[in-house]
């Protein structure tokens, strides 16, 4: 007889990384639309240690819909176990991996089986592993949607008008702040395949990984500040966020685009008189762009670095992992 229950890591309480706490817990059922699968690796990204911390309602919505105990996490690759009547495109025994319920908190990808709707899943590439595959939803979507194709009309809740991404070619250059990072070194990378010039901003440590990615420029920010090396460029892709990003306005050119993927703190007269405009998307599940990414990801035009992995039993040591920054790619909890 097949087991009932799982292991799964779930919020009684909010706080530091040691709330996370390893549960027995039942399996899910897929409801229509939805799909049961067992998870194999789960991707850490940031919206799991906001919820840890307290962060309850997602920006756009009005109230909070998390109840405790909740399991954290969007970001899956596994095996599809079980499919609800009315899905096509998936079959049992499909590998898959995809970005869940976002921008909600009800993932719940911390878990040996999730029920994850059917839309929001692609085939996982062939070419690449589990891990691999678990790093990429949320950070490469987030990277798709706000430099090659936003894939849905929902404005972010941050401002009033949709993203419009910039049309990148060979003529195009672009600046990726962050850019050893989770969405950082994605961003870099499809900007390459677009045929842009990228610079890249990161810790020196980073500079040989960078290079790899491709990256024709690196500054290291500890030493220099890319506001007084760079001019001219046509989009700042921004993943760091903080009062510092409004000084990486500077580097654009008239007519330019920064894309902060946190809202930053911005000065609609300056913005103005420099010429530039400051966007934001709300990256959103899509798994058709996932399996146009998925296809870059196998015939290895894009790659996902990880930074480590940790058991799902271990989620408290990825989380402290995430705290101490400096993260290279992306961190991955893996599920025997």
């Amino acid at each position: 007889m097949p087991t009932h229950t799982m292991r799964a890591v779930r919020l009684h309480e909010h706080g530091g990384p040691e709330v996370l706490r390893y549960d027995e817990v039942p399996i899910p059922e897929p409801g229509p639309g939805e799909v049961l699968v067992r998870v194999h690796a789960v991707g850490v990204n940031p919206p799991d240690w906001y919820l840890r911390g307290g962060l309850t309602t997602m920006p756009g919505e009005t109230e909070s819909t998390v109840s405790l105990p909740v399991i954290p996490g969007t970001d899956v690759s596994g095996v599809v176990e079980a499919v609800a009547a009315d899905v096509e495109g998936f079959s049992v025994g499909d590998e898959v991996f995809g970005l869940l319920r976002f921008p909600s908190f009800h993932g719940s990808a911390y878990a040996e089986y999730v029920a994850a709707p059917a839309s929001d899943l692609a085939r996982k590439p062939a070419g690449i592993d589990h891990v691999q595959a678990a790093g990429a939803p949320m950070a490469g979507l987030t990277a798709w949607q706000f430099l090659i194709e936003v894939g849905h009309d929902h404005p972010s809740p941050f401002q009033e008008t949709g993203h419009r991404p910039r049309a990148l070619d060979a003529d195009t250059s672009v600046l990726v702040n962050g850019a050893a990072g989770g969405v950082g070194h994605f961003a870099l990378q499809l900007a390459k395949w677009k045929g842009a010039h990228v610079i890249a901003v990161a810790s020196g440590a980073h500079a040989s990984f960078l290079s790899e990615l491709g990256a024709d420029q690196i500054i290291d920010y500890t030493k220099s500040r890319p506001e007084e090396l760079v001019k001219d460029v046509d989009v700042v892709l921004d993943t760091v966020g903080g009062p510092g990003s409004k000084r990486l306005l500077r580097t654009l050119k008239r007519g330019g685009a920064q894309f902060p993927v946190f809202p930053g703190d911005f000065d609609e007269e300056e913005t103005t008189k420099l010429g530039v405009t400051v966007s934001i998307a709300q990256v959103r599940s899509n798994g058709p762009q996932l399996a146009e990414l998925g296809r870059l990801l196998d015939a290895g035009t894009v790659r996902v670095a990880i930074d480590s992995t940790f058991a799902l039993a271990d989620t408290r040591a990825a989380h402290e992992r995430a705290a101490r920054g400096h993260i290279q790619g992306k961190i991955v909890l893996t599920v025997a």
